[in-house]
């Protein structure tokens, strides 16, 4: 007799769920006329004290330097961040928030709100509460060294 595979089903329910918050996310981001990657970076930007560089950026956002440059760009074609040279270093770039970034972060922080009314609807606040606790430990996890 064959035992289901609770933890494949999990599996499969995360990427769902995944799958349906990226579609949400898309949806909610159409309006401001912007990708997720360049949504993640704008977040990102407003929490550091001074304009960081691309690698500073690449390295908290795991990515590769090539994709941040990638992202800028599309970004600063948009009006929502520039590339100005540092003023203590003029082979370091910065990237700054522009008005227009700003603006679009307030509306991404409404987006995002409502992206999560729609996928936490189902749930009461008790519910919520102990999402939370489960999303923190499944984040609080060490990570393993890559090989």
């Amino acid at each position: 007799m064959k035992t289901p595979d609770a933890d494949g089903f999990l599996a499969e329910q995360l990427l769902r769920l995944t799958r349906r918050l990226q579609r949400i996310q898309r949806r909610q981001l159409e309006p401001v006329g912007i990708t997720p990657a360049q949504s993640r970076l704008l977040r990102t930007l407003v929490h550091y004290e001074t304009p960081p560089r691309m690698a500073d950026l690449a390295q908290r956002l795991e990515v590769v330097p090539r994709a941040v440059t990638t992202t800028v760009d599309g970004l600063e074609a948009a009006d929502m961040v520039r590339r100005a040279p540092d003023p203590t270093n003029r082979r370091v770039i910065r990237i700054e928030l522009t008005d227009k970034g700003r603006a679009a972060l307030r509306e991404l922080r409404s987006a995002r709100r409502a992206a999560a009314e729609e996928i936490l609807s189902p749930l009461d606040k008790e519910q919520r509460a102990q999402l939370t606790v489960l999303l923190n430990a499944l984040f609080e996890l060490p990570r393993t060294p890559e090989c």
